[in-house]
């Protein structure tokens, strides 16, 4: 096994462990994902994955063919037992990531594909932060954290680095450790408030 495919494999077991995490903490009923935001990151991390290949990524792509795959899944699972609450906002959203998707038809390059896939991806998480911002614990941060171990493996294991094949999951190991950490925060921040004053003579 060649150093990519050992870390093809450390990415998609990450991403498994991310994906493992999340479902039980849905059916717990601890966590109610979002499903705007999962229909967006499915599509376009299928874009993502079709520029990495092209580029040849290699077993740097292993790990985002399982995750846009089970981004579907989750839509449907979201649709069920996830969140009610979407707003005017969340539909704007949805329609700005996916209106943006002739751009990616009409461009012919991978590389501007991938720069246009990275931009509606991160769009991608605003549905969620805006649910969580009063409700961080209806996401699971553990997940994030997986999510975020399965793209840093992912660069390491592209096979030919082009700013197509290792821009993508570079994003991802980004944008999921600070949704992670914004969940950590919020959850703090109200957790504080939730405890009882002290009060002072004056």
């Amino acid at each position: 096994m060649t150093h990519t495919e050992l870390f093809g494999a450390f990415s998609t077991l990450m991403s498994l462990l991310s994906r493992a995490n999340y479902f039980n903490a849905i059916f717990q009923g601890k966590t109610r994902p979002h499903a705007f935001s999962w229909l967006i990151w499915g599509t376009i991390s299928s874009i993502g994955v079709a520029a990495q290949i092209a580029e040849g990524a290699g077993p740097g792509a292993w790990a985002r063919v399982f995750g846009s795959s089970t981004c579907f899944i989750l839509v449907i699972v979201a649709l069920l037992k996830g969140t009610r609450d979407v707003k005017r906002s969340d539909w704007i959203t949805l329609i700005v990531a996916l209106s943006a998707i002739p751009l990616w038809i009409v461009t012919k390059t991978p590389v501007w594909s991938v720069l246009i896939v990275c931009t509606i991806d991160t769009l991608g998480y605003f549905p969620t932060i805006r649910k969580s911002w009063d409700h961080p614990y209806q996401e699971a941060a553990r997940s994030y954290l997986f999510s975020s171990c399965s793209a840093f493996f992912s660069v390491l294991a592209v096979e030919h680095y082009t700013l197509s094949t290792w821009l993508y999951p570079a994003v991802l190991t980004c944008s999921n450790s600070a949704l992670a950490g914004f969940l950590l925060w919020r959850r703090h921040v109200l957790h504080d408030k939730s405890l009882p004053q002290e009060t002072h003579d004056t």
